[in-house]
């Protein structure tokens, strides 16, 4: 073990975690991590939020790469990859390896057209983020495309900086793709509240310098546009490489994060994997899977045959004055409990399938997600008749 060289791809939270996971487990090999951006690596949550507001100039992981003697090779994009040869082909040259690891995200989609039209934002990495800073502290008025998580806390900073900000989705309500539409359904008023103006049912026709054109011809003054549609897995350079890829793009990851090539592991934002709590196939775009995942990768690697791996998903976000947090899957659901009144500050819907709780969403309410997720893990049986109760703690509400 002491003579594999261990190449990361990709210096996010889950390249930067499986680095770290790999000493902490006692390997001692070589370990390399590449980054494509030029940053010592940063953790991504504050973007949309201090680093944007101008409150961090950034949000560099507190590790000391050099005294875990793990090698940083960023500034680097990687172009392909050869399992033939265990090698991997950079801007800079070809790295050899013995045990690769796939961990380099996703990244965001774009507006179809708006690409080289001055004042179109993304937020996705740090450069990202100090482009729009200035934006914001000069009280644009900003149009935000796309109500899902990222859109709405970008929207919830720019009106903090004083913005005028109006949100278009072209669906019917916001969080169309990650929530039911009788929970997503509250969430509407968040904005009007906030003073910002959510457009449903609108789609972008064009955007020019200065405004967004609706497909019903209105017209938007945009002193700039930020883009929030959705993110792909990263995984354009694995093409031709016979690493096996999923509908959306993602590595298809087994129950140990292997890939279909020996030797090639992937983990985070672009790998799915299968489920056995679910029965089904998840692709998780969320920092608490990036931070988990790499422990299962290195104990792999490393040969002490882990537990598949099965996490309760889990998420949050921080929007309009609230803190919501999600843990689990709905989509196999077969019943939902709402948990307090979806018009106040504080609520949470549960779902159960044949009377276990398999998610939860929770607007303020931190508790019940704490609780909520160890009921998960646990499968335990629940009473919807005590679950209904907001009163009642969640761990008090079992059959």
């Amino acid at each position: 073990m002491s003579q594999r060289r261990v190449v990361v791809v990709g210096a996010g939270m889950a390249g930067v975690q499986t680095a770290v996971a790999l000493r902490e487990q006692g390997f001692t090999g070589t370990v390399t991590l590449i980054g494509a951006e030029p940053h010592q690596p940063y953790d991504r949550p504050p973007l949309s939020k201090a680093v944007l507001l101008g409150k961090a100039e950034g949000s560099a992981f507190d590790v000391d790469f050099e005294a875990l003697g793990i090698e940083l090779l960023l500034g680097r994009e990687v172009l392909g990859l050869r399992p033939a040869d265990h090698e991997i082909d950079t801007e800079q040259g070809p790295v050899a390896y013995d045990v690769l690891v796939v961990a380099t995200g996703a990244e965001p989609i774009r507006l179809p057209g708006a690409d080289g039209v001055p004042g179109v934002h993304l937020l996705r990495t740090l450069d990202d983020a100090e482009r729009l800073r200035p934006v914001l502290a000069r009280q644009h008025d900003i149009v935000v495309v796309g109500a899902g998580w990222i859109g709405a806390e970008f929207a919830t900073a720019a009106r903090e900086a004083g913005c005028s900000v109006t949100v278009v989705e072209a669906a019917d309500r916001p969080l169309a793709g990650a929530l039911p539409a009788e929970v997503a359904a509250p969430m509407t008023a968040w904005y009007a509240d906030s003073g910002a103006e959510l457009r449903t049912g609108a789609r972008v026709a064009h955007v020019e310098p200065g405004e967004v054109v609706l497909d019903d011809g209105t017209r938007l003054p945009a002193g700039a546009v930020v883009v929030g549609i959705g993110a792909r897995p990263a995984t354009g350079w694995l093409a031709g490489s016979g690493v096996e890829l999923g509908e959306h793009g993602e590595v298809v990851a087994d129950d140990r994060l292997r890939t279909s090539v020996a030797d090639v592991w992937a983990v985070g934002d672009c790998a799915s994997f299968p489920s056995g709590r679910y029965g089904e196939r998840l692709l998780v775009h969320h920092w608490d899977n990036a931070l988990q995942g790499p422990r299962t990768v290195a104990a792999d690697i490393i040969g002490e045959a882990p537990v598949a791996y099965d996490p309760v998903p889990y998420f949050w976000s921080e929007q309009f004055g609230r803190f919501v947090q999600y843990a689990g899957h709905h989509a196999s659901a077969d019943t939902a409990v709402w948990r307090g009144d979806p018009v106040g500050p504080a609520w949470t819907v549960c779902w159960l399938r044949e009377g276990r709780l398999v998610a939860l969403l929770a607007v303020g309410r931190p508790r019940d997600l704490a609780q909520g997720r160890r009921l998960i893990e646990a499968g335990t049986r629940m009473d919807p008749g005590l679950l209904v109760d907001p009163a009642r703690p969640l761990k008090a509400a079992t059959a």
